[in-house]
């Protein structure tokens, strides 16, 4: 059954109970506890200014895995007294967005109050889904906050994106997956500060190259790692969480950007051409210089 406006709220009931995941149980719960993102929830960042000024806009956060689109969200939702109420667009259909919007104008002139709509994997709607909420984030029934991991601009109305501020969110830095590891150890009623695991410096930084900038891998290698500990007196090295890890897994989508963004590093690398004398430089050079033109004309055309 589709939950409406008029339900209670869904609580943080296994987050608090700690049968969450631990990357849920350390989402931040205020701006001033993200880690990254600085020009969208720094000290000057839009978002922040936007909340202090009480005019929180549409829109649509475009990033990868684990670098914070839900977790903003569900931040903004509670600085503000937008009601809010998340939303998939992996399991609803037209059917739901449709009762979703009714309610969100009916609870507006009950008592004034905006719904702040988060839809997650929003590029999954098709284009009539999209229509359906356009007259209600036009009337401003509805703060519309959707998160996707393709590109906006191929996947989204640009009747939608017109009513919507794109903010493109970066992987995280190998600094911020340290301190977000960091707080996690230490905090004793969310993280894993009663578990008694102690880590080595090297082996953090391990498993911050191995989250590719997705926080919520790297808390769930660390967790899992943790767990792993049978001796508390023994700290968990670099090695083991290479054993644990196996591998690492690039962030990769064969026919979206990330087949573009990865081609670049991979043929500059010795795995595909090996120096061979005088002006292997230059050649390689000129063949990336080739394969960007070919990207940037690829984009071109999905666009138009």
């Amino acid at each position: 059954m589709a939950a409406t406006l008029f339900d209670p709220p869904p609580g943080d009931l296994a987050a608090a109970s700690g049968s969450a995941p631990l990357a849920d149980r350390m989402r931040p719960r205020r701006l001033e506890d993200v880690v990254g993102q600085d020009e969208v929830v720094g000290d000057a960042g839009f978002l922040r200014r936007a909340v202090a000024e009480d005019r929180l806009p549409s829109v649509i956060f475009w990033g990868p895995p684990g670098c914070g689109k839900t977790t903003l969200a569900r931040i903004l939702a509670a600085e503000t007294a937008a009601h809010f109420l998340p939303f998939s667009a992996v399991t609803s259909g037209i059917k739901e967005v449709k009762q979703v919007m009714a309610d969100a104008a009916r609870l507006r002139r009950a008592d004034g109050r905006k719904t702040l709509l988060f839809i997650d994997e929003i590029h999954r709607f098709n284009r009539a889904q999209q229509d359906a909420f356009l007259p209600y984030v036009e009337s401003g029934d509805i703060v519309l906050m959707g998160a996707t991991t393709e590109n906006p601009s191929f996947e989204l109305n640009a009747a939608l994106l017109s009513r919507c501020r794109v903010l493109a969110l970066a992987p995280l830095s190998i600094e911020c997956l340290l301190d977000i590891q960091r707080r996690a150890l230490a905090d004793s009623e969310r993280g894993l500060g009663n578990r008694g695991a102690a880590f080595t410096d090297e082996a953090l930084e391990s498993i911050a190259q191995l989250a590719s900038g997705d926080a919520r891998k790297a808390l769930n290698l660390l967790e899992s790692a943790a767990g792993d500990v049978t001796d508390t007196a023994a700290e968990v090295t670099a090695d083991r969480i290479a054993e644990i890890a196996q591998r690492k897994v690039l962030l990769y989508d064969k026919a979206g950007e990330e087949h573009f963004n990865c081609l670049p590093d991979a043929l500059a690398g010795e795995r595909f051409y090996t120096p061979k004398g005088e002006g292997f430089e230059a050649e390689l050079s000129q063949r990336l210089e080739r394969f960007r033109q070919l990207r940037s004309r690829a984009i071109a055309r999905r666009q138009s």
